[in-house]
């Protein structure tokens, strides 16, 4: 996978908690805990996309169903959305 290097401006009170952060957890580098964090964030957001998603649905069908039939849906909505995170 190819790389592109990018500039990240941060002040020195905020450095220092990175650097901090870096050491306590281990992470080998200041660019290794960033992509970390932005995975993270990233991962955050594509939940929140995805519940945002299913809160659209609740309530949208009239018909009634069964708790088991229920619980499968839970099941395949919370499939699909662990694979929209992958």
């Amino acid at each position: 996978m190819a790389t592109e290097m990018i500039t990240v401006k941060m002040d020195n009170e905020f450095l220092k908690d990175v650097d901090e952060i870096v050491k306590k957890e281990k992470y080998q580098n200041r660019t290794e805990f960033i992509r970390a964090a932005l995975r993270e964030k990233i991962d955050e957001l594509k939940l929140k996309k995805a519940m945002m998603e299913i809160a659209h649905l609740k309530g949208a069908s009239k018909k009634k169903i069964t708790e088991e039939e229920y619980e499968k849906a839970r099941e395949t909505a919370f499939d699909k959305i662990c694979e929209k995170l992958r």
